[in-house]
């Protein structure tokens, strides 16, 4: 996250050369490739080191989210829009979230999960397909 926010910071500031300097040593250090351009807000973290993390760069992700290592978040064929993740959520390790679609706030999304659909708040979603396997939950009883 540390060279997010410092690209990010370069990005804001109109300085596109120095913010991707930043994205390509995420994309060497992390072999990830989380962009500077992409707005993630306060708190996210990425769990172990942000490994393997693929993030569009218009994607949106909300405040005090957790993306588990090999997470993807981006588009899908003819979509033009990107998936928004709201506050809270929670993304297990090698989930893909794809398309014009809505995580809703404190939601969960299971490991290895395929989410082409929107999630609505306080729900645990999982499969391929994701389908909602739970509603009405804390998400910080799951992290």
């Amino acid at each position: 996250m540390v060279l997010y926010r410092v690209g990010h910071y370069f990005f804001k500031k109109r300085l596109f050369l120095i913010a991707n300097v930043f994205d390509f040593l995420i994309r060497i250090i992390k072999n990830s490739a989380i962009y500077s351009s992409t707005n993630i807000g306060e708190g996210t973290i990425f769990a172990y080191g942000g490994i393997a993390i693929v993030i569009h760069k218009r994607a949106h992700i909300g405040k005090n989210c957790v993306i588990g290592s090999n997470v993807t978040i981006g588009g899908r064929s003819k979509c033009k829009n990107l998936p928004v993740i709201a506050d809270n959520v929670y993304i297990a390790t090698g989930a893909k979230v794809l398309g014009d679609i809505s995580i809703g706030e404190g939601a969960v999304i299971g490991a290895n999960a395929v989410v082409i659909r929107d999630v609505p708040a306080r729900s645990v979603v999982g499969g391929i397909p994701a389908k909602i396997i739970k509603s009405n939950i804390n998400s910080k009883d799951f992290y």
